[in-house]
């Protein structure tokens, strides 16, 4: 994934396409302009058995430069960056900022991959996108442009899972002004994928990540609650606040709907004999917010439990 800045500071993530696609995108190009200059040598050829060798010459040089050059160049600029090979192949060329390309970017390309891919053989067009970080050519270097993939594989979407019901609004009030969104989507990735991890590999991630939610919110988990469940109790109630603010937001009203409720045995962890303490900070000798660390030492998260770690405490 690739991060383009546009003139309005917006980052796009763009997926730039690598030398395989772009190679056979290229192939595809140029045996279609080869059929096409074939065709059209063949058809000046009858024309011109009048004349002689010198404007034969010239005529040669002006197809060569017209069909094979002026060509690629026409397509690309009436196309926005989306030739014959690209369209087959899924990709695009587009500027350094994301946006469509002009008839001086195409132009820029066309003269240099006249000379990288057709005089070379592609040599040249190869070992620079072998190179370069992004996959270009010295023509997307000089054009200032970027050739991109427009279809990517969808990949199913997997909700986060909900919480423990005993957990549900234990979080009410903690403060999560200072959690980065990197975190939120670490945390996320990890909820998504929990149950196709290791055991052992999954708690890790899981105490890891809990102890970031820790520091930065200055709150500790209540003592007992597993890592994985608390990382999905807080992630839900970020979404609540979510929700609420939009809900307020669209009716115009202070008054916000309670956060979604869960319905016991949803996550399939039945609910604790006796609920847990309810979370609050615990002063330590250094002045930081301190207590049990979420998912050590609790044993809830040993060999026999699963990666999640949603089991209630004993």
């Amino acid at each position: 994934m690739s991060e383009l800045v546009t003139g309005d500071a917006v980052v796009l993530g763009l997926r730039p396409a690598r030398l395989p696609s772009r190679a056979l995108a290229a192939a595809i190009d140029l045996a279609v302009v080869f059929c096409v200059f074939m065709l059209v040598s063949v058809v000046v050829a009858i024309a011109s058995v009048t004349l002689d060798e010198a404007a034969v010459a010239a005529i040669t040089v002006a197809l060569f430069l017209l069909v094979l050059i002026g060509g690629p160049i026409a397509v690309e600029t009436l196309s926005h960056g989306r030739s014959l090979g690209k369209l087959a192949c899924g990709l695009r060329v587009v500027r350094d900022d994301g946006g469509p390309i002009r008839f001086r970017h195409a132009l820029v390309r066309g003269a240099m991959g006249a000379v990288e891919i057709l005089m070379t053989f592609g040599v040249v067009a190869s070992i620079a996108s072998l190179v370069s970080a992004r996959g270009r050519r010295l023509g997307d270097v000089f054009a200032g442009t970027l050739v991109i993939r427009e279809r990517v594989a969808a990949k199913r979407s997997v909700g986060v899972p909900p919480p423990p019901p005993w957990l549900v609004g234990r979080f009410s009030q903690l403060d999560l002004s200072a959690v980065p969104d990197e975190l939120w989507l670490a945390v996320r990735q990890y909820l998504t994928r929990m149950h196709q991890l290791d055991p052992g590999v999954g708690g890790s991630i899981a105490g890891r990540l809990a102890d970031e939610l820790v520091t930065r919110t200055g709150i500790a988990p209540p003592q007992g609650v597993p890592a994985a469940a608390f990382l999905a109790a807080v992630v839900h109630e970020r979404q609540a606040r979510d929700a609420r603010r939009v809900f307020a937001g669209a009716r115009n009203s202070s008054s916000a709907p309670p956060a979604p409720s869960v319905l016991p045995g949803a996550t399939g962890f039945a609910a604790p004999a006796t609920p847990p303490a309810p979370a609050g900070p615990v002063a330590d000798g250094s002045g930081a917010a301190g207590g049990p660390r979420p998912g050590h030492g609790t044993g809830q998260e040993g060999a026999g439990a699963s990666s999640a770690g949603f089991a209630p405490p004993g």
